[in-house]
């Protein structure tokens, strides 16, 4: 499990069909072979450390397929957290690096009261988990959602983030890994289980829900 904390980044040194290799800004120290880090939000497993402190991680076809770590070019930068301690603050939210999708970056503006603001595409499937003021993963940031519309939405970027990730280099056009929060998916999940939505309704970001709806199923 991850916060979405960025601890550093590192550059794509090397990639083959089962295996990523990653050169992080700092060398990792007590690094355990078969730990988990967070490769731009995607939760990989570390096979070795090379003496220079690459990090080699195996990955399977479907990971590069989902995400965007089979696209990015060889010197290509990318977030990496490892795994959050037993009591370690949770800083960020509950994010478990398994990447929903490999969605496309619809715009970096700064907007007229300063911020600066990342638009993504949202895929239908995915709209019921995406809400304002809710948690998204964005190539493994913790983010609070500011807006989220039919077909995108938006999160606002301060400094540090762009001081400490990779997103200010992530412009229109660019792929970006992103995971809903899991709360929304459990969520979701029980409304469908409990005949509150059906599976088409799922699908939209419409659905049908009504407080005559909850209080059949018990939820009030």
């Amino acid at each position: 499990m991850f916060t979405g904390l960025v601890e550093m980044t590192g550059k794509i040194s090397g990639r083959s069909s089962n295996a990523l290799i990653v050169s992080p800004a700092q060398r990792l120290s007590d690094t355990v072979i078969g730990e988990s880090i967070a490769v731009n939000g995607c939760c990989l497993t570390l096979e070795r450390e090379t003496p220079s402190g690459e990090l080699v991680f195996h990955t399977m076809a479907e990971s590069l397929r989902r995400t965007n770590l089979g696209t990015l070019p060889i010197g290509a930068r990318v977030n990496l957290e490892r795994a959050l301690a037993s009591g370690s603050r949770l800083g960020g939210h509950i994010v478990q690096g398994h990447v929903d999708t490999a969605a496309k970056v619809v715009s970096l503006t700064r907007k007229s009261d300063g911020d600066l603001e990342l638009a993504i595409e949202l895929a239908p499937e995915l709209a019921p988990e995406v809400v304002t003021k809710g948690s998204v993963a964005i190539d493994g940031v913790s983010l609070t959602v500011v807006r989220a519309d039919d077909g995108e939405f938006a999160v606002r970027l301060i400094p540090q983030t762009l001081a400490d990730t990779v997103l200010g280099e992530r412009g229109a056009g660019s792929i970006v890994n992103v995971e809903t929060d899991i709360l929304g998916k459990y969520v979701r999940r029980q409304l469908v289980l409990a005949g509150v939505l059906s599976e088409p309704e799922k699908k939209s970001s419409g659905g049908s829900v009504t407080m005559e709806k909850l209080r059949e199923a018990g939820f009030i």
